[in-house]
C-alpha cells in the first residue's frame, strides 16, 4: 500500500466506507474493512502532509514559520 496513488488509496477508502454504511457486512469482514480503511486514511494523510511540506519549501517558509510570498523569482526551476 506504501506506493499505492494517493488518489486510488481514496477511492478504495470511499468504497470501503460504502459498504460499511449499508450495515450488511458481517461483524469479521466490518473488522476487516475497518483495519483496512484506517491504513489506507494513514496513507492519505501521510501523503497530504507530504504534499503539503512540498508546497511550503517551494513558496519559502520563513523563520517565524509563517509562508512567505511567492514571487517566482527565487525559483530553481527556469
Amino acid at each position: 500500500m506504501g506506493k499505492e496513488k494517493f488518489e486510488d488509496a481514496l477511492e478504495k477508502l470511499e468504497d470501503i466506507v460504502k459498504k460499511m454504511e449499508t450495515g450488511d457486512l458481517p461483524l469479521e469482514e466490518a473488522l476487516k474493512s475497518f483495519e483496512e480503511g484506517i491504513k489506507l486514511i494513514r496513507s492519505c494523510q501521510s501523503k497530504l502532509d507530504e504534499a503539503q511540506r512540498r508546497v511550503e519549501i517551494l513558496l519559502g517558509k520563513d523563520d517565524s514559520g509563517r509562508v512567505k510570498q511567492f514571487d517566482g523569482e527565487d525559483s530553481d526551476y527556469k
